[in-house]
C-alpha cells in the first residue's frame, strides 16, 4: 500500500507510535498488578473489567490522538472514539482475567489499520518488559529483527489456545465442545489456555509456541498479533464462526487458527473446521417459532 495522504504517517511511523504508547500504558500496571484491586464483570463472571483497564484505555485514546490526529480509536471498552482514515484498534488489558487474578500473562495490544489493511501494530507485556511490533516492512522484538523458526510436527507441538469456554458450551454444546478438547490434548505433546490471544499469537511469532487457536476474540485482541505473526513468517487463518461474511477482513473475524513458520497441523485444522461448521449451522438456523 502507498500512502498519499499527507494525514496519513508511514507505517514505521505508526508503529513507532504504537510502540511508544503501548510501552508507557503498560509499564505504571505492573505497579497495580498482584495489588488489591476491584472488579466488575460485563456480561458474566467469565468476562471482568477493572478499572485500570478503562483508565488504561484512555491515557491510550489520548496519546494516540494527541500523536495522530488523524484517527479513530476502536477500543474494547470505550467503543469507537474520533475520526479519521487511521484507526487504531486497543486493547489496554488483553488477559484481564489473568492480570485481576495476579497470573503474569496479560499485556496491552494497539493496533493500526488503514484503508482496511493492517499496517502496524505494538503488543507490550509489562511484566516481562518484553514489547513485540510490527510494520510492512517486518516484525521486532525488543527492536531486535523478528523471524518465526520453523514450526515442529503435531505430535512435538505445543499448542496454546482459549478452547473450550463457557460461552463455547453455549454456542455448541458442552459434549462437542468436550470432544474437541479431548482430540487436541490427544493430538499435541503439550497444550495450555492462558488467557490472551495477543500474547499468544506473540508466543507463536517469537518461536516460543508451535500453535495457538481461538474461537471468541474481538479486533482490538488480534489486530496487532496479527501483523506481528505474519511479518515474523508465521501463518494466520480466520475463521468467521457463521458471524461474518467470508470475505470479512481478518481481524474482525471471531475465530482463527495461527501457526509458526510451515506449521502443518492436521487435528488442529479438523477440530476448528468443525468448531466454524458447528457455529456456521447454528447462525444459518431459522430462529425458533414464538
Amino acid at each position: 500500500m502507498t500512502h498519499t495522504d499527507p494525514a496519513i504517517p508511514s507505517p514505521a511511523r505508526l508503529r513507532e507510535v504504537a510502540e511508544t504508547v503501548a510501552r508507557a500504558a503498560g509499564t505504571p500496571l505492573t505497579s497495580a498488578f498482584r495489588s488489591g484491586m476491584t472488579v466488575d464483570y460485563k456480561v458474566d463472571l467469565h468476562d471482568p473489567v477493572t478499572v485500570h483497564d478503562r483508565h488504561t484505555e484512555a491515557v491510550i485514546r489520548e496519546e494516540l490522538l494527541a500523536r495522530v490526529p488523524s484517527s479513530a480509536i476502536v477500543g474494547e471498552e470505550g467503543g469507537e472514539v474520533g475520526e479519521g482514515p487511521v484507526k487504531w484498534f486497543v486493547d489496554p488489558i488483553d488477559g484481564t482475567s489473568n492480570f485481576a487474578a495476579g497470573l503474569a500473562f496479560w499485556c496491552v495490544s494497539i493496533g493500526a489499520v488503514v484503508h482496511g489493511e493492517i499496517v502496524a501494530g505494538a503488543v507490550y507485556d509489562p511484566v516481562a518488559d518484553t514489547l513485540f511490533s510490527a510494520d510492512r516492512d517486518g516484525a521486532w522484538l525488543n527492536g531486535a529483527p523478528l523471524r518465526c523458526p520453523d514450526a515442529r510436527d503435531e505430535a512435538h507441538a505445543l499448542l496454546i489456545t482459549g478452547y473450550p469456554v463457557q460461552r463455547d458450551f453455549r454456542a455448541e454444546g458442552r459434549e462437542a465442545a468436550l470432544a474437541g478438547l479431548g482430540e487436541l490434548v490427544s493430538a499435541f505433546s503439550t497444550l495450555r489456555r492462558p488467557g490472551s490471544a495477543a500474547l499468544s499469537l506473540c508466543h507463536v511469532a517469537a518461536g516460543w509456541v508451535d500453535a495457538a487457536a481461538g474461537f471468541g476474540v474481538s479486533a482490538w485482541d488480534v489486530t496487532a498479533a496479527i501483523l506481528i505473526l505474519e511479518r515474523a513468517g508465521g501463518s494466520y487463518r480466520p475463521l468467521t464462526l457463521g458471524k461474518l461474511p467470508d470475505t470479512a477482513p481478518a481481524h474482525h473475524c471471531p475465530g482463527y487458527v495461527a501457526a509458526g513458520r510451515g506449521g502443518h497441523y492436521p487435528t488442529l485444522d479438523r477440530v476448528a473446521d468443525a468448531i466454524d461448521a458447528r457455529r456456521r449451522a447454528a447462525a444459518a438456523a431459522p430462529a425458533p417459532a414464538p
